[in-house]
């Protein structure tokens, strides 16, 4: 009886996702096999030259774009944003400062303070709850 277990592994996508890459602008290999959970793991430990110019230079994934120019995904869209963007692009996004990103900055910057306050709020709740039976 063999007592070794077949490793997990995950689909392309699923892999460039955890390393915030745009899978597309992944090389042809990365793109065509699985990736290991140990394969994963050593690529985040010790990003290959392909990892690092992609994460430094993009293009980059929405969700990483969304991050850097500091607004949702669906401001992106809202701004008309649907493509990857390299960091030169970004950059130069951050720059020209146009309406709809200062806007969705706004927006972006009302939801953590909201987010903040109901934090706060329940943390208060909870405490005066652990109080109550106290």
């Amino acid at each position: 009886m063999k007592s070794h277990q077949s490793a997990q592994t995950m689909k392309p996508a699923t892999a460039a996702k955890k390393l915030g890459v745009y899978l597309d602008a992944t090389p042809e290999e990365f793109r065509e096999s699985a990736v290991s959970r140990a394969e994963l793991a050593a690529l985040q430990a010790d990003p290959p030259p392909w990892l690092r110019d992609l994460r430094n230079n993009g293009p980059h994934p929405r969700p990483v774009v969304a991050s850097k120019l500091g607004v949702s995904i669906s401001g992106l869209a809202r701004g008309g944003i649907t493509e990857p963007l390299t960091t030169e692009q970004i950059d130069a996004l951050k720059e020209d400062n146009p309406e709809w990103l200062r806007k969705e900055r706004a927006t972006q910057a009302d939801v953590r303070k909201e987010n903040i306050r109901i934090k706060e709020r329940n943390a208060e709740r909870e405490a005066k709850a652990r109080d109550a039976h106290s």
